[in-house]
């Protein structure tokens, strides 16, 4: 059973990070580190900007069980990131527009605006390599990234972007200024 609690906070976040672009319908992923061997995740077909409790599952990081089936396909991911990083206790993952179409042409974004600039300075554009190859892999390569980086956050060129924290609201804040200095860059480059 999931709390009413997490349930509330995931849907909240949720439906704030749709209206900001991050998530798209059907697309994305959100969760919850519940314990030291579950967590709670968004199922495959949850609508973002009208969660509820049929939206999540609460999966075994140590024991694949049905549950599995129904998650997000992300869900790997989210499993392998709480097994490997013990400050993560929300993961989210999305495709911010201007994010996301800032990795088509640049290997990194340097943020020029006070915000972008004092909390994430350059980011690194990650290069997936083979997308036939990439659900293969990714569990692995984003979990390393990720525990070798100290910016809480992973843009992977033409997927999206990963971001976890201890805290909510600090990664929705992260989430929130890596997009609104990507949407800056892009104004800005429109204007030369």
């Amino acid at each position: 059973m999931i709390s009413a609690e997490t349930v509330k906070l995931l849907s909240d976040l949720s439906l704030t990070m749709f209206r900001k672009n991050f998530f798209g319908i059907y697309h994305g992923a959100i969760s919850a580190k519940i314990d030291h061997s579950s967590f709670v995740i968004n199922t495959a077909d949850a609508i973002f900007d009208e969660m509820c409790t049929k939206s999540f599952c609460k999966l075994n990081m140590n024991k694949k069980d049905y549950r599995w089936n129904i998650a997000s396909i992300e869900s790997d991911i989210h499993s392998t990131i709480y097994n490997n990083i013990h400050e993560a206790k929300y993961i989210a993952f999305g495709v911010p527009i201007y994010t996301t179409a800032y990795t088509f042409e640049h290997d990194e974004i340097e943020l020029d605006d006070f915000f972008g600039k004092t909390t994430f300075g350059k980011v690194p554009v990650y290069d997936p390599g083979d997308f036939n190859t990439w659900y293969d892999r990714n569990a692995l390569e984003i979990t390393k990234y990720l525990k070798e980086s100290n910016s809480h956050a992973m843009v992977i060129k033409g997927i999206g972007t990963y971001v976890y924290d201890r805290d909510i609201n600090n990664l929705v804040k992260r989430v929130a200024i890596l997009e609104n200095s990507c949407r800056l860059l892009s104004i800005k480059s429109s204007f030369k």
